[in-house]
């Protein structure tokens, strides 16, 4: 096969993919991740089931592919405003990442919830999910570390005695060049920021909050106050 032809297969099947995902991501919207069926999408598309299997083997390799798509969507909108903020103070990378994570799910919220949601019944992520759900954690430390060796960052509170051990465990995983203490106040810190957004994103937020964006921006510079960025 001449590599004219080479190239015109593999741009028919990355066009076929992608016109896979995009039915699948109006399934999601219309009937939610559970319901996800590569029948319904092979016969929405005009597929026989067995063309659809040619690309994704079952249901699992399908809600993988989302979910690394949805993961890196993320990833690349945090990214990019904190590469848009890059010269700044630690405490405002923070936040422009901060607030980057709230849009995205805004305008993403069915993919949001594939991500965050609950999860999907008899769907176990593989491995191949890690890397692109680290994305915005990573980026997270980043900051902190950059605050940590420009010597900006305050100390974060004290430890108590029965978590000392595992704080040494997940400083040693994630951040060894960081305080425990301070990685400790940093997954607590991840946490929080998607909890804003998930209570948002979910409706926990009605008939609370309504002016939600300063709301947010505020809860965020809290978090990040108890990380030490100030």
């Amino acid at each position: 096969m001449s590599s004219t032809a080479q190239g015109a297969r593999a741009r028919a099947r990355m066009e076929v993919t992608a016109a896979i995902k995009e039915e699948a991501r109006r399934q999601l919207a219309a009937e939610g991740a559970a319901r996800l069926s590569l029948r319904a999408v092979a016969r929405s598309l005009g597929m026989v089931s067995s063309a659809l299997y040619r690309y994704f083997p079952s249901r699992d390799d399908l809600l993988t592919a989302l979910i690394i798509d949805a993961y890196d969507s993320l990833g690349e909108a945090a990214e990019g405003a904190n590469e848009r903020v890059a010269d700044a103070e630690p405490l405002e990378r923070w936040t422009a990442v901060a607030e980057a994570v709230r849009l995205w799910a805004l305008e993403h919220p069915h993919e949001y919830a594939l991500i965050y949601g609950s999860p999907v019944p008899g769907y176990t992520a593989p491995v191949t999910t890690v890397p692109p759900a680290s994305r915005v954690g990573l980026l997270l430390i980043g900051i902190v570390r950059d605050a940590h060796h420009e010597g900006v960052l305050a100390d974060a509170p004290e430890l108590p005695d029965d978590l000392t051990a595992e704080a040494g465990r997940m400083a040693a995983d994630l951040a060894p060049d960081l305080p425990p203490a301070t990685v400790v106040a940093l997954i607590a810190a991840w946490a929080e920021l998607f909890g804003l957004v998930g209570f948002e994103l979910f409706g926990q937020f009605n008939r609370v909050v309504e002016d939600r964006r300063p709301f947010f921006r505020h809860g965020a510079i809290r978090i990040a106050h108890a990380v030490g960025l100030r």
